[in-house]
């Protein structure tokens, strides 16, 4: 409908610096034309805006022009509640709570029953399960540090289990699948890196401060295979039915198989690291490896170690 493509686009203006007639044309799936009766009809209901000529004319609004509650429609507001909402519960920050009552007040008062009484249908918790106090004075030092431009020494752990000392200098905090990031520019490898909180064994404050650098935008980043060249081989792992639930919650979807028996079959590639075994190790005899078979020997192996230990701790108890 044409209202609701000129509402479109003017949100689409009020989020642009400039916009051509060609991409709105596009985005829209429209012709030109159509775009530039579409600017006329908005310039005529009052919406100011402009038009630039040349290479790199287009147009865009004037500045400070903003939309009424009026544009938005209760649910649009409510779920504009529900998100805000959602982000204060990952962060000890005033700010979210302000801006919470804020968006609140725009729904009003019948407005806001009517959308309660449905349900906001979705909740946005951002708060991982196992986020504690020591988590969050984390996050929250970090925060203060990017904000304020000041170093911070970490001991972290990495991927390989090696441990070492850094000075960051903090940029941005990223919450991901529940686990919390920190990006940095780090001086001991001279470029911006992720850290993983979790993975950080000391962390402090220096007090020294730093001039910000520009860095890539969190949006940018993707799983890069070099960032771990550990070997991987081809598994394949049979789990009793009794556990499937656990399996069905740790693993990758596309790597399961469920048996007519209730039993789950997972294939595909794996470091075969500490982890990995620790992993396989917790289910017990639950699990059986069907390939390859030096990691069923392996596994044999550590639990033959686990074995003799115990017995040694019983001869000693006698």
């Amino acid at each position: 409908m044409k209202i609701d493509r000129l509402l479109a686009m003017t949100i689409l203006l009020l989020n642009r610096k400039r916009i051509s007639a060609t991409e709105l044309a596009q985005r829209f799936e429209v012709s030109t034309k159509t775009v530039y009766r579409d600017i006329e009809t908005l310039c005529h209901a009052g919406i100011p805006i402009v038009s630039h000529q040349g290479m790199s004319g287009g147009f865009e609004l004037m500045e400070r022009y903003t939309i009424g509650r009026q544009m938005l429609s209760p649910g649009e507001i409510e779920a504009l509640r529900t998100a805000v909402k959602g982000a204060a519960t990952a962060l000890d920050d005033r700010t979210f709570e302000d801006l919470t009552e804020k968006v609140q007040a725009l729904l009003g008062g019948n407005v806001h029953t009517d959308a309660a009484s449905s349900g906001p249908g979705v909740v946005f918790d951002f708060n991982p399960w196992n986020c504690g106090a020591s988590m969050r004075e984390r996050i929250q030092l970090l925060r203060t540090a990017a904000r304020e431009s000041l170093r911070v020494e970490i001991r972290y752990l990495n991927m390989n289990g090696r441990e070492s000392r850094r000075v960051l200098e903090p940029a941005m905090l990223l919450l991901k699948g529940g686990t919390w990031y920190v990006q940095a520019y780090c001086l001991l490898r001279s470029e911006f890196r992720i850290f993983r909180l979790t993975r950080i064994l000391e962390l402090r404050e220096t007090g020294e401060p730093f001039r910000p650098k520009p860095a890539p935008p969190i949006e940018s980043y993707e799983w890069n295979e070099d960032w771990d060249k550990t070997p991987k081989m081809e598994v394949s792992l049979h789990f009793g039915a009794d556990v499937r639930l656990r399996v069905i919650d740790q693993f990758d979807p596309s790597r399961l198989t469920q048996l007519a028996d209730g039993s789950v079959r997972i294939t595909g590639l794996f470091v075969a690291d500490e982890w990995f075994y620790g992993m396989l190790l917790s289910y017990g005899d639950r699990v059986c490896v069907e390939s390859p078979s030096e990691v069923a020997d392996e596994l044999l192996k550590r639990a033959s170690q686990i074995v003799k230990a115990y017995a040694g701790m019983a001869k000693a108890q006698v």
